[in-house]
């Protein structure tokens, strides 16, 4: 082989060397990017969720009921209330030193398009107070209708009592229930109904201790 020939390999197996380092230098700040990004993506969800959760807390209990509903914590049993999180709050509705009522988080998983959150408000008599959906992943146009920003449907639980677990009527009419569900979309409603059910269950199994008020710093 001659030194010309030799050459070439050398700047050749060069070249190749720089490039594979090039793309090597490439996939790894792209894999750095993704995850940063991934990172930021679930934070931010957080957030959003965090955030309604806030504006769900005052528009279940209007702030002249209790100002300081954010303060008024109690630690819940998550897997209750089908949550997987290892520390969940509700609050307490406090006027002077009476539970008014609690809002508490709760979560199906048999959504059409996924997992549903809520936020359910219920009255120390067990009425209703407030129903607000917090996240979904249902379809536009159909089961999107459970988000009060699209429809007034969860107002239909206000003031709702629910007569025992074995009630017949707390269900969507299509199974013999009370409830509206939307045309073409069943699935959905009827999930957020079982939802709110789940809530009402931990209510009655937990009265004592949720309406009992803590001395919580104001």
């Amino acid at each position: 082989m001659s030194e010309e020939q030799q050459n070439q390999e050398i700047s050749f197996g060069g070249s190749i060397g720089k490039s594979m380092l090039g793309i090597g230098m490439f996939a790894i700040l792209a894999a750095g990017i993704i995850a940063v990004t991934q990172v930021s993506t679930k934070d931010q969800i957080a957030e959003n969720i965090r955030a309604a959760q806030s504006r769900a807390l005052f528009e279940i209990f209007p702030a002249d009921i209790d100002p300081h509903l954010f303060d008024h914590t109690v630690e819940l049993a998550a897997d209750e209330l089908n949550l997987e999180e290892e520390a969940v709050n509700g609050y307490q509705v406090i006027d002077g030193e009476t539970v008014k009522g609690v809002i508490l988080p709760v979560r199906s998983e048999e959504g059409y398009s996924g997992n549903i959150d809520l936020m359910v408000g219920i009255n120390a008599d067990s009425s209703i107070a407030g129903v607000r959906i917090i996240s979904h992943k249902e379809t536009p146009g159909l089961g999107d209708k459970i988000d009060r920003a699209k429809s007034l449907w969860v107002d239909s639980f206000i003031g709702k009592i629910r007569q025992g677990s074995d009630d017949s009527r707390w269900a969507v009419k299509k199974d013999g229930g009370q409830f509206d569900q939307f045309t073409g979309a069943t699935i959905t409603p009827r999930a957020v109904v079982g939802a709110i059910g789940t809530a009402i269950t931990y209510f009655e199994n937990h009265r004592i201790e949720l309406l009992q008020a803590k001395e919580q710093s104001q």
